[in-house]
């Protein structure tokens, strides 16, 4: 046993409301913090996964009746702790307009009540928020008038004391005390859905199962094949896994424990001398798309037998004010929802299709939604526009002038470019862009002024355009 503050910890935490199971789980991973555990996963201790040893989703076919038939034990829960900072945002990301002037919560709002109409039951759907985004959420909800159509649940993120590097006790910034905390990441997910008393409503409401998702990956959908491969195997845990590509290399990766059981890396996790390896996307090809399939049962009876979950930690360095790098050294103590395919035995992962893998992350990502790339279904499905052309698009735009979600709006006032044979787009300097625009092939459009050019409505852009 290492030596280790936790009273101090375990008074703030107390003083915040924050449960006592909670607390005991930290100070678990403060212990881990005093040993002097990195959380790292070095490449000795794992294996690489082949695209070849997972069945894919097309595989599943056979058991979409099953999923059919009991789609009613079925629910949805939205990581929707995201403030989309990255965009420029200081909103839940979720209340972006994602496709026809719908946000992203409208259409998953939408997706849920098609469920509820045509299977019955109470909604199906749960939203996870954070302290940042949990006001915006419960008001746009509310607009959205669902009080006696079947209003989806929320519940809130929980959060950890910053862990001061020098010291080992909880780090004090009176100028802004909301600094002394971090979000704990989306592994939280299952000790805040058990604590909140979440859990137990689902499985008592006829609940079984959950997709659980991102609130921004609008192509998270309920699959009946997905469902039934559950129902029919008997398994705990599951994990869509999509081929990676050069984008893809930063995100977490799919392996094997030495023992043979699938682990998740994330970045966060790998040792600086194995960085190469991490990104070698030949290597390690397949990446956490972070659409995780739970059985409900199972994770009430992991926690009635052992207690909360206990993920690995991911110890993120970091500084108590982010925007102030000589502010003092902490520890962040973080986990990943992916991770608990390690702790369930007979956990799975499969590898899924490209399409239920639609994430916003940046504006440029926000414009290929908003074009005719993707088609919006009457439930409020997402899906990829057959007509196009091309397999994919990339999208770079200048992020002085498109950086943000106001700013590419000013810019793009009549929606996104007709993008459905254009495999490339390059926006550099301030350009407005007309209706009806559309690109082909290769495009790079190019304004060195400091004055705004404007692309005409209608205008067909192909190859080098000069303004």
């Amino acid at each position: 046993m290492c030596t280790v503050p936790l009273q101090p910890f375990a008074a703030k935490m107390a003083r915040a409301g924050l449960p006592s199971p909670l607390v005991a789980l930290f100070a678990s991973y403060l212990e881990e913090l005093a040993c002097g555990s990195t959380g790292l996963i070095p490449e000795s201790d794992i294996l690489p996964v082949g695209r070849d040893d997972l069945p894919l989703l097309d595989d599943l076919a056979p058991y979409a009746a099953t999923g059919r038939a009991r789609l009613r034990e079925a629910a949805c829960i939205k990581l929707n702790g995201g403030l989309g900072t990255s965009m420029g945002m200081t909103h839940a990301k979720s209340l972006l307009p994602a496709k026809d002037g719908a946000t992203f919560l409208e259409l998953i709002v939408r997706q849920a009540e098609h469920q509820r109409r045509t299977h019955g039951g109470p909604s199906p759907l749960l939203f996870m928020n954070s302290f940042s985004t949990h006001q915006d959420t419960l008001r746009a909800l509310d607009v959205l008038g669902l009080q006696h159509t079947g209003r989806p649940g929320t519940f809130l993120q929980h959060r950890f004391p910053k862990v001061s590097r020098a010291t080992l006790l909880p780090v004090e910034y009176p100028d802004n005390p909301d600094l002394e905390w971090n979000p704990p990441g989306h592994g939280d997910l299952y000790a805040a859905l058990a604590l909140s008393g979440h859990l137990v409503r689902l499985l008592e409401s006829g609940r079984r199962y959950a997709l659980i998702s991102n609130a921004d990956n609008l192509g998270a959908t309920l699959d009946p094949a997905i469902l039934g491969y559950l129902m029919e195997e008997d398994i705990p845990f599951l994990m869509e896994c999509a081929p990676r590509t050069a984008s893809d290399r930063k995100g977490g990766h799919l392996a094997r424990s030495r023992d043979g059981g699938l682990v998740l890396r994330e970045l966060a996790q790998c040792p600086d001398g194995d960085l190469a390896r991490f990104q070698d996307i030949a290597r390690y090809g397949l990446f956490n798309t972070n659409n995780i399939w739970l059985d409900l049962h199972a994770l009430r009876q992991h926690i009635d037998e052992h207690g909360l979950l206990r993920l690995p930690m991911i110890r993120n360095p970091k500084t108590v004010n982010p925007r102030d790098p000589d502010s003092e050294k902490v520890w962040q103590v973080e986990t990943a929802m992916g991770a608990a395919i390690s702790l369930f035995p007979r956990a799975r992962a499969i590898v899924t299709r490209r399409e239920r893998f639609l994430p916003v992350k940046k504006c440029s990502d926000l414009l290929v939604l908003w074009s005719d790339r993707t088609l919006l279904e009457p439930d409020g499905r997402v899906r990829p526009n057959p007509a196009c052309t091309t397999p994919n698009v990339l999208v770079e735009l200048d992020g002085a002038h498109y950086g943000t979600w106001d700013r590419l709006m000013a810019r793009f006032p009549h929606g996104a470019p007709s993008l459905l044979h254009c495999g490339a787009l390059a926006v550099h300097g301030d350009v407005l862009f007309g209706g009806s625009v559309t690109a082909r092939g290769r495009v790079v459009v190019r304004n060195p002024s400091c004055m705004q050019a404007v692309i005409p409505h209608g205008a067909v852009l192909e190859g080098d355009v000069n303004l």
